[in-house]
C-alpha cells in the first residue's frame, strides 16, 4: 500500500514566499538594467545630435566660402575639412552614424561633460575646433604647458605675428611649437577667437609645414 507524503501548511507557505522573493529580485534587476540602458541611450543620443549639428555647421560654412570666395577661402575651407574629418572620427568612437549631418540648426544641444566638444561654425575668420574645457589656461602659470591636445590653425588675418584665443586675455604671450618640424613662434594674444590658440598668417608661416593649414601636433606654452 503506497503512502503519500503531503507538505504541511507551514512548508507550503515558506516555499511560496521564497518563490515570490526570487521573482521580485529578478524584476528589480530587470528594471535597474532597463533604467541604466535608458540613461546611456539618452546620453549617446545627445552626443550624436551635437556631433551631427557640428558637422552640418562646418559643411554649411564651407558652402558659403565656395559660394562667395575671397583670398583666404582656400585656407578656411582646408581648416574646416580637417575639422569635419575629426568630427567623423568622434562619431565613430561614440557609435554614432558616421557622416550624419544636421544643417538646419546652428546650435548644438548641451552635451554631457564626458562627451567630445562640438565644433560650431562661428565667424569666417574663427576655426570651429575649440580646446577642451579642462585645459582652460587663463590662470596657468608662466612657463606652463597648456591646452594639451589642441590643434592650431590660421585665422587668415594679416599684420605682425599675433594670436587670438578663447582662453587667454589680450596681452598674454604664448609659445607655439609645431612638433612635426620643431619650429616655434612666440606671439601675443590680441583678440578673441574660438580656439585655444589661433595664429594669424605671419605667425602661422613661421611654424607651418608647406601646403598644410593645420598643426595637429602642437605644444603650447604660456610664457608671459
Amino acid at each position: 500500500m503506497s503512502r503519500r507524503r503531503t507538505l504541511s501548511t507551514k512548508k507550503k507557505i515558506a516555499l511560496l514566499v521564497s518563490a515570490a522573493t526570487v521573482a521580485g529580485g529578478g524584476a528589480f534587476a530587470l528594471a535597474a538594467t532597463s533604467n541604466a540602458a535608458s540613461v546611456q541611450n539618452a546620453q549617446s543620443s545627445t552626443v550624436c545630435a551635437g556631433l551631427a549639428t557640428a558637422l552640418g555647421n562646418n559643411q554649411k560654412f564651407i558652402e558659403g566660402q565656395r559660394a562667395a570666395p575671397d583670398a583666404q577661402s582656400e585656407a578656411r575651407i582646408a581648416n574646416r575639412e580637417a575639422v569635419i574629418a575629426q568630427i567623423k572620427v568622434q562619431q565613430e568612437a561614440s557609435n554614432c552614424a558616421v557622416g550624419e549631418s544636421a544643417q538646419d540648426s546652428q546650435t548644438a544641444p548641451q552635451q554631457p561633460a564626458q562627451s567630445a566638444p562640438a565644433q560650431a561654425a562661428p565667424a569666417p575668420s574663427a576655426p570651429a575646433q575649440s580646446a577642451p574645457a579642462n585645459n582652460a589656461g587663463g590662470g596657468a602659470a608662466t612657463g606652463q604647458q597648456v591646452c594639451n591636445g589642441s590643434t592650431v590653425t590660421l585665422s587668415g588675418e594679416g599684420g605682425a605675428p599675433a594670436a587670438s584665443s578663447n582662453q587667454f586675455p589680450a596681452g598674454t604671450k604664448l609659445k607655439v611649437t609645431n612638433l612635426d618640424n620643431n619650429k616655434s613662434t612666440t606671439v601675443e594674444v590680441t583678440s578673441v577667437s574660438g580656439s585655444c590658440v589661433l595664429l594669424n598668417n605671419s605667425a602661422f608661416e613661421q611654424v607651418r609645414e608647406p601646403g598644410k593649414f593645420l598643426i595637429r601636433k602642437a605644444r603650447i606654452e604660456k610664457v608671459g
